[in-house]
């Protein structure tokens, strides 16, 4: 039987901020034949939101979906007006920006809705590496050394102080914005190269992180519990390529990185290496504050010892995703999941009345 709910679907509208998304010049995109790009990345969820309104629907009386932009008076008065008993909170930007995030579900919180997935704080704080790598240090939790650099600073050889190869990215985006095969550099000439191209491009922080060249292992976290793990499969990438998830690998489709980094789940690992996997995702998750549901990053060095890369709170569950990979992994359908989400919202306002009632 359905239960008597009102679902308010919140979503960003898809909008394009960057001339260029996956980090690297357009003259150095692949010319071979055949090769037509498709940039999923602002289209690809709102094709899904039909899809997930169908599955809810399938546990709920009431969906409805509203995509956000900067109006915020125009959304404040469409959602009061529907007057949700959960918004399902897939806002991820407002109009390209990514650092508004945290902000609508700060706005959920100020009028008073229960919402699914994670607070403002935690969302805040894994969206900025630097602080979401100082939380983890903080908890003991390893992560790769790193050094951040604004968008108008110089930085000499002297002042460096990593180890080569190291890996470039912007701090305060999502989705591999801005992450290409030259990414991974190998000495100081090749870091200057990128770091400029990343300053003059997007000008924003960039953070430089000391590459762990090893399996790349994502960790679905549903409540407390970790779900079957996933590996990026790296084998048939051709050479000279670095073993990363770019931009083009995540979006777009047809490019080298999207045909050659292919998940696996469940990886096959062997029961100690993945017990310390579980339990640093685990850990991970505790120390960011998430709730819900996250995605952990995790990479592996030539030990087995795993590096947390990076902490993704309300990760992409579209049906083709990762996470909805590790789901069914573990036996949960699409609609359960959408479900068990839901229902950790639901919790929270039942318990909220309970309170006030009280």
């Amino acid at each position: 039987m359905k239960k008597n709910a009102k679902i308010l679907i919140c979503y960003n509208s898809p909008v394009s901020i960057f001339t260029i998304y996956n980090g690297k010049p357009q003259a150095n995109e692949p010319v071979e034949a055949g090769y037509s790009p498709n940039d999923l990345s602002e289209t690809a969820f709102s094709k899904e939101i039909i899809k997930i309104e169908k599955s809810l629907l399938d546990n709920f009386t009431t969906v409805k979906s509203l995509a956000v932009d900067k109006n915020i008076e125009c959304a404040i008065s469409s959602i009061n007006e529907f007057s949700p008993d959960v918004i399902f909170n897939f806002v991820e930007s407002i109009e390209g920006i990514s650092t508004y995030e945290y902000c609508m579900a700060g706005l959920f919180q100020l009028l008073n809705y229960d919402f699914t997935g994670n607070l403002p704080s935690c969302l805040g704080n894994c969206l900025n590496k630097e602080r979401a790598k100082n939380i983890l240090r903080s908890h003991n939790i390893a992560t790769p050394n790193s050094l951040t650099i604004s968008y108008s600073q110089k930085i000499s050889e002297p002042e460096f102080g990593l180890n080569f190869p190291v890996i470039l990215k912007l701090l305060n985006e999502d989705a591999s914005i801005g992450i290409s095969e030259f990414s991974v550099v190998n000495n100081f000439e090749d870091f200057l190269k990128q770091l400029n191209f990343l300053q003059k491009t997007y000008k924003q922080e960039v953070i430089v992180e000391e590459y762990i060249n090893g399996r790349e292992l994502n960790v679905a976290i549903l409540g407390n519990k970790a779900l079957p793990i996933s590996e990026i499969e790296f084998s048939t990438l051709p050479d000279g390529l670095p073993k990363i998830v770019t931009y083009d690998g995540k979006w777009m489709e047809n490019s080298i990185y999207y045909e050659h980094t292919k998940p696996i789940c469940p990886a096959v690992l062997d029961e100690n290496t993945k017990k310390k996997v579980e339990d640093t995702a685990l850990q991970a998750f505790e120390a960011m504050n998430c709730r819900d549901y996250a995605r952990v990053d995790i990479r592996l060095d030539r030990n087995n010892f795993p590096y947390v890369i990076e902490v993704n709170p309300n990760p992409d569950i579209s049906t083709d995703s990762g996470f909805v990979r590790a789901a069914a992994a573990a036996g949960i359908s699409y609609s359960d999941l959408l479900l068990t989400i839901a229902e950790f919202a639901l919790g929270r306002k039942k318990n909220d009345s309970q309170i006030k009632a009280g």
